[in-house]
């Protein structure tokens, strides 16, 4: 289960829901509903997480809380 932070907004110039995790840069997804773009976004959490195990690279520990606000 996902413990990172996700930012989801509306994008008016990709016409779409953007969620984006923070603490995981350049991850990110989108989908044409709010509950898409969340559903697609675990999905890439993943994805991001096995890259970057794979090139030896570090994996910030989720901190599950607002950081940005």
């Amino acid at each position: 289960m996902n413990k990172y932070e996700v930012i989801i907004y509306w994008s008016e110039d990709d016409q779409a829901y953007i969620a984006e995790i923070p603490e995981l840069p350049g991850c990110a997804a989108d989908g044409v509903t709010y509950s898409d773009a969340l559903k697609n976004v675990e999905v890439i959490i993943q994805e991001w997480i096995e890259t970057a195990q794979n090139q030896g690279r570090d994996i910030p520990k989720p901190k599950g809380r607002l950081l940005y606000a």
